[in-house]
């Protein structure tokens, strides 16, 4: 059926609120994508005549795109080679979405949108859907043909889920670019004493290389154990024998809404480090070096304004 530019005027009208939904659920800006457009072509296929509130029956036809995603790829991830680690996604970024209140600026972080990954599809999809989007749980009930009640449990146990013991902080920007600057300062000091003062010490260091790049592919945990990984790894001899290139650097950036140190090989991207951060301690580092995982990063940072580097050819 045919869409007028009116009815496509209108999806793109919510295209970013859609995008920052799918963002949430799958974890994967290309993925994101990829929903928003099946979704589209659902709208274009629908008597769109009998549709009366379209924001509604979009939100239900994407949520339906992301949950069929979600199952198949739970079974990709048990193939998946070392550990898995989401998507990041530069500040500014409308997959990012709302930002107005703690919860939804903590439902897009690295840390959580791992922790999600525990969730089922239905428990993810409530979640992300009452938590980043303030829908009700009458709302939600008919976007997933669940009863309010049973949403309601859904809920409770997702969170429960989600939940962790340590109370991280958001730091505001200068907050959090010190923090990046310190924990650089530490790892190129060529001494773990630093690095112990700053991280926790159950500190957790996770890596995804995806298999194309080096990387471990079990959680490393505590701090010496993590400091000693990244005092022998910064040294040149070693990070070029895995990373060539004729110019280094390392940036400060947000990244998910938090702080995060950026490695640059030839002015390209090559791993995204985010920093959980626990007060004024690091209690853990999400590391993501897949580089199929950093293209659209790739192209935001490419049109990014910023200053100088923290560290050049280190």
């Amino acid at each position: 059926m045919a869409v007028s530019s009116r009815e496509i005027d209108l999806f793109e009208r919510f295209r970013p609120r859609l995008e920052a939904i799918a963002y949430r659920l799958l974890g994967s800006a290309g993925d994101a994508e990829d929903a928003v457009q099946d979704t589209f072509l659902r709208w274009q296929a629908a008597r769109r005549e009998h549709i009366e509130v379209p924001e509604a029956w979009l939100t239900k036809a994407l949520t339906n795109v992301c949950l069929n995603q979600l199952t198949s790829a739970r079974a990709r991830r048990e193939t998946y080679v070392g550990q898995w680690l989401p998507e990041p996604v530069l500040a500014g970024d409308r997959m990012l979405g709302p930002a107005e209140t703690a919860e939804q600026r903590e439902s897009v972080s690295i840390a959580v949108l791992t922790l999600m990954e525990r969730l089922s599809p239905n428990e993810r999809a409530v979640y992300v859907l009452r938590e980043a989007f303030g829908y009700s749980h009458a709302e939600i009930a008919v976007l997933l043909d669940l009863s309010e009640a049973n949403c309601q449990q859904v809920y409770h146990r997702a969170k429960q889920h989600v939940a962790t013991d340590r109370a991280h902080v958001r730091a505001d920007a200068a907050a959090a670019r010190k923090i990046v600057e310190e924990f650089l300062a530490a790892t190129l000091s060529g001494d773990v004493e630093p690095l112990l003062k700053l991280l926790t010490d159950d500190a957790v260091s996770i890596a995804d290389g995806g298999g194309h790049v080096p990387a471990r592919t079990t959680p490393l945990i505590g701090a010496l154990g993590i400091a000693r990984l990244l005092r022998k790894f910064v040294k040149p001899e070693v990070f070029g024998r895995f990373i060539t290139g004729d110019s280094y650097a390392m940036h400060a950036a947000e990244v998910n809404g938090g702080p995060a140190l950026l490695v640059a090989v030839d002015d390209r991207i090559v791993s995204v480090i985010s920093l959980e951060v626990d007060g004024d301690h690091i209690a853990g580092l999400l590391i993501q070096a897949n580089p199929e995982k950093l293209a659209r990063f790739n192209e935001s940072w490419a049109a990014e304004e910023r200053g100088e580097p923290l560290a050049r050819d280190w």
